[in-house]
């Protein structure tokens, strides 16, 4: 291939998203050339950005590497609550945000900015020690994986070994006060495929030998349980892995994909006589007080029961969980969401009311709103943070979030709540200006002289128009939400996109008398009893008013007629 297309390809990867996380309020996105990207709140440091400013668009992480490693590319990510992780092609593991229970594996406080976890460099050399022979290697250490939530961290290493460290229950077991990983030694002589954690339990897809050779996975399951989320029948928590016996080797359906809320999980599961996902279903247990368990109740479960208000024969590729929501979706681009105000994950102090509010017990079919119709097209994965989502779909180049808008967390400029799909800004701006001055990038002093100060002339261009940018989506944020006060006001709920009329969308022009009609014609009961008691009020307030004014103006007659006599 000559220089001219690699360099296509290469701007083609780093548009293309691989990898999304979501932790408590930020959200972190990795590209096809191993860079990334994070928004949303930098408090303790979470976004990897060198301060704790929120940001409301995806903004790029630096990694500090040596020039004995060179240029770092990133493999893999993982968010906990507030912190984050990340993967090099090297096998080395960076860390960055909170470290109150020493989930970055470092001595201190938080981190402003990734830090490279060397722990894992001293376990792997020839002359590191271990109680168990078995976990030497001549080979130099390398994680293969890594994962977080809540307050804890953990990897799979190149021989298939899982490690964890933070809030975990190996070290809440343990006398030692070290902050390096530990590994699962209970799992030795097996491999940890997939794993998955919440805020003190995890869960893990195990081989049933030694290696993995696509074959049927073993799940386990260990840590606290006090709401039935380890899925092992009983609320009794567990220091050590056991298997959860719904998915052993003997149960018709297969695992493939596990994810963990807060104090419940969830595991897709496909029937063994597919060859692939389809045929699969959706399996929860744990806490279900706010529906996230989608079994049509807030009832809790001790072992794991299938939802079963989603269609059969569904290929799910994706699954998520939030602090108290869960979604999935299908390789066809059909999204679900159930949990917590209407699967949004929405927390109580965000609560919208009226006849649309409420807990989602069942899952409801999330919309795409946008010229592909309700599906999303070419997924790839959905995440879920506390209390918002993100989904990347057309195959990795377009992002969709919703739910907590606060700090900037979907990355779309603001800072409101959204109950329907919006569009997170990807590429950033700065990439598309890039392009447009024909790679010319701030700083490149090719053909352009520097003022004395040493800005460039692109430079101030490209400060100019994102100081535009941010000035126009701050005024079309204010105009939104009044559009949406009024149209909450009016109709008693939050406007949404399929809400604009249809000769506004089509010609640009609003036929107001036309669309009147159109709207009382489709309206139900309920709605036209809303409208006839907002429009009811409005016009009693006119009309008092009214009726002050008129008396002030008789007063204010007969005042002065006094005044002349």
């Amino acid at each position: 291939m000559n220089e001219e297309g690699t360099l296509v390809d290469s701007k083609m990867l780093s548009k293309k998203i691989v990898s999304i996380a979501a932790g408590e309020a930020h959200t972190i996105a990795l590209t096809g050339d191993g860079s990334v990207y994070s928004w949303g709140r930098g408090r303790m440091g979470r976004l990897g950005t060198g301060s704790e400013h929120d940001q409301l668009f995806p903004v790029p992480i630096e990694f500090d590497s040596s020039s004995e490693r060179g240029k770092l590319r990133v493999t893999e990510i993982a968010a906990g609550g507030y912190h984050s992780l990340a993967l090099t092609d090297d096998g080395s593991v960076w860390c960055w945000g909170d470290n109150v229970y020493g989930q970055l594996g470092l001595d201190g406080g938080h981190s402003l900015v990734p830090v490279l976890l060397e722990s894992f460099l001293e376990v792997g050399s020839s002359d590191s020690s271990t109680d168990e022979p078995e976990m030497k290697s001549k080979a130099p250490l390398k994680v293969s994986s890594v994962k977080a939530g809540g307050m804890m961290s953990l990897a799979i290493d190149n021989l298939g070994a899982l490690w964890m460290w933070g809030n975990c229950p190996q070290r809440n077991s343990s006398s030692e006060d070290g902050l390096a990983p530990m590994p699962v030694l209970n799992l030795h002589g097996h491999t940890v495929v997939k794993v998955a954690c919440g805020n003190e339990h995890v869960v893990a897809l195990v081989t049933a030998g030694e290696t993995y050779k696509g074959g049927d996975l073993v799940c386990y399951s260990w840590g606290n349980n006090n709401h039935g989320q380890l899925g092992l029948g009983d609320k009794t928590s567990r220091l050590h892995p056991e298997v959860i016996e719904h998915f052993n080797q003997e149960f018709p359906c297969a695992a493939y994909e596990v994810a963990c809320g807060a104090f419940h999980t969830a595991i897709l599961a496909h029937k063994k006589s597919q060859s692939d996902t389809l045929g699969s279903a959706c399996w929860t247990f744990g806490l279900g007080d706010n529906g996230q368990l989608g079994h049509g109740t807030t009832k809790s479960s001790l072992l794991p029961e299938p939802v079963k208000e989603l269609p059969e024969n569904l290929s799910l590729i994706s699954v998520d969980c939030g602090l108290f929501h869960t979604s999935v979706i299908s390789s066809d681009g059909d999204l679900w969401s159930w949990g917590m105000e209407k699967g949004l994950g929405l927390c109580p102090d965000a609560r919208f009311t009226g006849t649309d509010a409420g807990d989602a017990v069942s899952p409801l079919l999330i919309s795409c709103n946008g010229m592909h119709g309700p599906k999303f097209p070419s997924p790839v994965q959905v995440a879920c943070g506390a209390a918002h989502t993100v989904l990347l779909a057309e195959a990795g180049y377009k992002l969709w979030s919703w739910g907590r808008g606060m700090s900037g967390v979907l990355g779309n400029g603001k800072v409101v709540d959204c109950f329907t799909p919006s569009i997170v800004l990807w590429p950033p701006v700065s990439e598309d200006i890039k392009e447009e001055g024909k790679d010319i990038v701030p700083g490149d002093t090719k053909g352009e002289e520097k003022d004395p100060e040493g800005i460039t002339e692109m430079d101030k261009r490209l400060s100019m128009a994102m100081e535009e940018i941010t000035f126009l989506r701050s005024k079309l944020s204010v105009v939104e939400r009044y559009a949406s006060i009024l149209h909450g006001l009016t109709f008693g709920k939050p406007f949404e996109e399929r809400d604009i009329p249809i000769s506004l969308q089509n010609s640009g022009t609003f036929d107001f008398i036309n669309e009147w009609d159109n709207m009382l014609e489709s309206a139900d009961h309920s709605k036209l009893i809303r409208l006839e008691m907002f429009y009811r009020n409005m016009l009693a307030g006119v009309k008092d008013k009214l009726m002050k004014r008129r008396i002030g103006e008789i007063i204010k007659e007969c005042l002065n007629s006094t005044a002349r006599n």
